[in-house]
């Protein structure tokens, strides 16, 4: 039987790690009421005040940035996406673009990694811990498994290009909300229309409902072979089980197998 200390200590620490607290700041705890915050110091009203820089505007006070409205910027979303004239342009944008508040919470944007060139896509839902601290999509435990699953068909990370849908891991893990995939999802449509593969392979359910409009569960849509429209021509879209999905579920490897037979079928000349 666990001790109501230690029970204890392991509750507050699976609290922390579910609101996304992953890394340790401080060697040494702090005790942060051990002593008050001195009181701030009265100013009279004839005294000159100094404003923080992002707070300071041709000798005026501004108020700072109001966060957008999800239609808003979904909209400029939109809009900066279609500026775009090449992949590194579009990166440039998502770098810029702060319509999306998983920006502020995220140590850095995970553009994409592979072949731009390639004829296959594989695009996910969102980045993970491990993805956020590299900055490339699939490179933890489900990204090594993907990597073992695509050399069993003969193809590796020089001969396919990878993307998420959600460029900026979501806190804790959590899933993406509506909103937060809608504000991106200009930003992934004009990515595959850039990178025009032959063959677009959905990670995962999300990614399958949210870029080919589907509605049955990733169980019944899996292995089928569907239609995207790049903006330039149609390709064949296929949905295959995540990784991480089957690091869980390692009995459905085997349909993950016949889906990934198909795709080096279709790949063949």
């Amino acid at each position: 039987m666990i001790p109501p200390r230690e029970k204890l200590a392991r509750d507050l620490l699976d609290f922390y790690l579910g609101a996304g607290v992953d890394a340790l700041v401080g060697e040494e705890p702090v005790d942060r009421f051990a002593a008050a915050d001195p009181p701030a110091p009265r100013v009279r009203a004839t005294q000159p005040v100094s404003l923080p820089p992002d707070l300071e505007f041709k000798g005026r006070a501004v108020a700072p940035a109001v966060p957008q409205a999800p239609d808003e910027a979904a909209m400029a979303a939109r809009a900066a996406a279609k500026n775009a004239q090449t992949l590194d342009e579009l990166r440039a944008i998502l770098d810029k673009f702060d319509g999306c508040a998983l920006k502020a919470t995220a140590t850095q944007l995970v553009f994409a990694d592979g072949n731009p060139k390639a004829r296959v896509m594989f695009v996910g839902e969102a980045p993970g811990r491990d993805e956020d601290i590299e900055g490339l999509p699939f490179v933890g435990r489900s990204g090594k498994l993907l990597d073992r699953m695509l050399a069993a068909v003969r193809l590796d990370r020089t001969s396919v290009y990878i993307a998420n849908v959600v460029p900026w891991r979501p806190p804790g893990n959590r899933t993406p909300t509506p909103q937060e995939t809608q504000i991106c999802l200009p930003f992934i449509l004009r990515q595959i229309e850039l990178v025009d593969p032959d063959i677009l392979v959905c990670m995962g359910n999300p990614s399958a409902q949210t870029l080919l409009g589907l509605k049955d569960g990733i169980t019944k849509t899996r292995g089928r072979w569907f239609t995207f429209d790049t903006g330039k021509r149609e390709i064949r879209a296929m949905p295959t089980f995540h990784p991480a999905f089957l690091l869980r579920s390692p009995l459905q490897k085997r349909f993950a197998w016949r889906d990934f037979l198909a795709i080096k079928k279709a790949l063949a000349p």
